[in-house]
């Protein structure tokens, strides 16, 4: 793919800066780290290295990267690495592709509340999985699965959603062997939709009950118990949206799938389309009418709103195991299906970190390494066409 032309960094250069001084006070520190680090990210000010090629002798610089998880740039790398210790651990069978999505209801009260609300998405859409595929009625059998938590729509909107991903099957209840699952079917959505609502409200209830949710603005009514309740009343009396999409097939698919959503981040760079007079404009599929391909412009602050508020909390994991693949048991439990399974352990891929010359795809040698002082000071003397700008994490 080619380099786009245009950044998320070069909007924040150009307009981060007066947004937060705008409307700093009513952010987060941890908003402020994004901004700093995607503006620095793969420039001088990180430092970097110089390199030569070994083959054909061409020299040039690499500046390092700011390895946020919000920046555009910075997910390859980490996407390759995760993806690869990830194929030893796929099973030989199908895989579903499952959606739970938070009512737009809850949109104000998970933007104030995003750790505990994020986590409990992530614990209630794996509950509601496990125990409809434990019950006899439907699989009967113990499933694992993998979730990656989304909190965008195509329009930068808040959107929070999980991405599970669920193998065909699983062990039966015994542990004594592979119970497959329809290859055009895993679970009713209907079930699974109305346990997701109800384990999600319980939770919902309980931390309120517990005073672990914020209310500010305009949601300061929600810390009266009663005006609470209704909200979950009206909750309760809707249907909850849970997508299966149709499934797909072995490790190699799988893969393919899992580099779409693993380490996605907002938006991508290639979506950006134009910045100019303080307006953004960017790509994105109206799904509301048949995944059309459309074009948004709207102001560099509003762009900055809707990219920052998709920014996640310290320390909060993205990408989660549950069921018999969760972290403390998902070595024994892979070891019992292969077998089950008659399969053998999937060999683990050999990963290259060696950089490549962009001249003549010989390997590249690190003659210097550059602080961030050193690094400015070449920036001002090597050649435009020296310079080369990769992901040096």
């Amino acid at each position: 793919m080619s380099r786009p032309t245009l950044e998320v960094a070069d909007i924040l250069r150009a307009s981060g800066s007066g947004f937060w001084e705008r409307y700093g006070s009513h952010l987060a520190l941890q908003h402020r780290k994004v901004i700093d680090a995607i503006t620095r990210c793969r420039t001088a000010a990180l430092g970097g290295h110089r390199d030569r090629c070994t083959d054909c002798g061409h020299t040039a610089i690499s500046y390092n990267s700011c390895r946020n998880r919000h920046c555009p740039k910075c997910q390859g790398n980490a996407r390759a690495k995760w993806l690869a210790a990830r194929s030893v651990e796929l099973l030989p069978v199908p895989y579903f592709h499952v959606v739970f999505t938070l009512p737009r209801e809850l949109s104000s009260l998970v933007l104030q509340n995003k750790r505990v609300l994020y986590d409990l998405l992530f614990r209630t859409s794996a509950a509601a999985l496990i125990e409809v595929a434990r019950d006899p009625r439907h699989l009967g059998a113990d499933i694992g699965l993998l979730s990656v938590l989304h909190t965008w729509g195509q329009n930068l909107q808040h959107h929070p959603h999980v991405h599970c991903i669920v193998p065909a099957g699983g062990l039966s209840l015994d542990g004594d062997r592979w119970v497959a699952a329809s290859s055009r079917f895993l679970l009713p959505i209907r079930v699974l939709s109305r346990v997701f609502r109800g384990k999600f409200l319980a939770g919902l209830k309980q931390l309120q009950l517990q005073g672990k949710l914020q209310f500010h603005g305009s949601l300061l009514q929600l810390a009266d118990q009663q005006r609470f309740r209704h909200l979950l009343r009206q909750l309760y009396s809707k249907e909850w949206v849970v997508y299966a999409k149709p499934p797909f097939g072995g490790a190699e698919h799988v893969l393919h799938y899992l580099a779409r959503y693993t380490h996605r981040v907002a938006i991508s760079n290639h979506r950006l389309v134009a910045f100019a007079d303080g307006r953004v404009s960017f790509r994105w599929k109206d799904y509301a009418h048949g995944s059309k391909q459309k074009v948004m412009t709207v102001s560099a602050d509003e762009f900055l709103r809707r990219f920052l508020t998709h920014v996640l909390p310290r320390g909060l994991v993205r990408i989660r195991h549950f069921g018999i693949f969760a972290n403390r048991r998902r070595a024994a439990s892979l070891a019992r299906c292969r077998t089950l399974l008659g399969v053998t352990t999937a060999q683990q891929p050999e990963q290259s970190s060696q950089l490549r010359c962009p001249v003549c795809s010989g390997p590249m040698l690190i003659l210097e390494r550059m602080t961030s002082p050193r690094a400015l000071d070449r920036d001002l003397t090597l050649p435009e066409h020296h310079l080369r700008c990769i992901d040096s994490s």
